[in-house]
């Protein structure tokens, strides 16, 4: 059997949530207890009574940008769709993600629609890049922040009706807590909490801090070889603040736990810790967390339900054990649990 076999499991279409609730506190949570194995189902606005005073809950503080762009090929008015991904550094160019029927070629120009659907920006593909993306040179000098925040829209994945906006999205796949803006998906374990769930878990005597990884679409993609050794690991910009680093250090020192709040602030914070403390750090990790790694810095993981063959569940299935982790989703699949960006989550201790 193929690695990536092993990551597999049944996924019911109809428990794929397609809209959030109202109250982001009242998602279920689906507790796992790693040392013996009990699975215990709670919601998420009982995270002050299951945390303990003294632990520390690590939040990723990205912002989702409105990088979804839906538009029309100039040459043959066929439908176009991309997805922004970064601006290239010396080139200026936009590097995207981009589906259309046809095979577009270099040269084309595309016509990009608001939400109100008026045209106004254009985008010429100038070449291809690595992964299947394009690069792309707008037709407006304006910083990428603006010319996005007028033309475009939530980057729902495609699981969540195929990817359409509707109203309430732009504010609810945001976190609370997002600061710095740079993601093309939501970290998806945050947009749980709201403010009066972070007043709680203060008053608990819970501490807080932030780190900031910058969400691409590789960190959804199946894995397509056999073996894991051989997936190419996505890079994804991250920064572990010298503060978090310092409150990071000094909840392990006193015996409290660390809380990580989704597999990308899993993924900082063992980056910043791979030399074994953990120290301030900030650049692309490529870090590929799989059974047989040793966690440094995260004792506790709050984390939505993730699709099978992927990296996060790979991720998950290291910090308690594949077999638990299968037990539990089979267990969240009998119990009726919501999956996914906009599902429910578990809280692995």
């Amino acid at each position: 059997m193929a690695d990536a076999d092993l990551y597999d499991y049944d996924l019911p279409a109809e428990l794929v949530a397609q809209e959030a609730l109202d109250d982001r506190a009242a998602a279920r949570l689906l507790v796992v207890h790693r040392a013996t194995g009990v699975l215990e189902h709670r919601w998420i606005r009982d995270l002050p009574e299951i945390l303990a005073a003294g632990d520390l809950v690590v939040v990723n503080d990205t912002r989702v940008v409105p990088a979804r762009l839906v538009g029309r090929r100039i040459a043959t008015g066929g439908r176009w769709e991309g997805l922004f991904l970064r601006v290239d550094a010396g080139t200026g160019l936009w590097r995207m993600l981009a589906q259309t029927r046809g095979r577009p070629a270099c040269g084309e120009r595309v016509a990009v629609r608001d939400r109100a659907g008026t045209e106004g920006l254009v985008l010429e593909l100038v070449g291809r890049g690595a992964g299947g993306t394009w690069l792309v040179r707008p037709s407006s000098a304006e910083p990428v922040e603006e010319v996005l925040a007028r033309v475009g829209r939530v980057p729902l994945p495609g699981y969540i009706r195929g990817g359409e906006e509707r109203r309430g999205d732009l504010e609810r796949y945001q976190t609370v807590f997002a600061r710095h803006a740079g993601s093309a998906a939501a970290p998806t374990a945050g947009l749980h909490f709201t403010a009066e769930l972070l007043a709680a878990l203060a008053a608990r005597g819970v501490g807080r801090a932030e780190v900031t990884l910058h969400v691409g679409l590789d960190t959804f993609r199946p894995i397509t070889v056999e073996r894991l050794d051989d997936h190419a690991m996505h890079t994804e910009w991250c920064a572990c603040p010298e503060p978090t680093a310092a409150a990071v250090a000094a909840t392990k020192a006193r015996g409290s736990r660390v809380v990580a709040v989704g597999t990308t602030a899993v993924r900082t914070l063992e980056t910043a810790a791979r030399s074994g403390g953990i120290s301030a750090w900030s650049g692309p990790t490529d870090l590929f967390i799989r059974p047989g790694f040793s966690f440094r810095a995260v004792d506790c993981l709050v984390t939505n339900f993730h699709l099978p063959r992927t990296t996060l569940l790979v991720l998950v299935s290291a910090f308690a054990s594949r077999e638990l982790i299968l037990t539990a989703y089979a267990e969240a699949v009998r119990e009726r649990y919501r999956f996914l960006s906009y599902g429910d989550a578990m809280l692995i201790v």
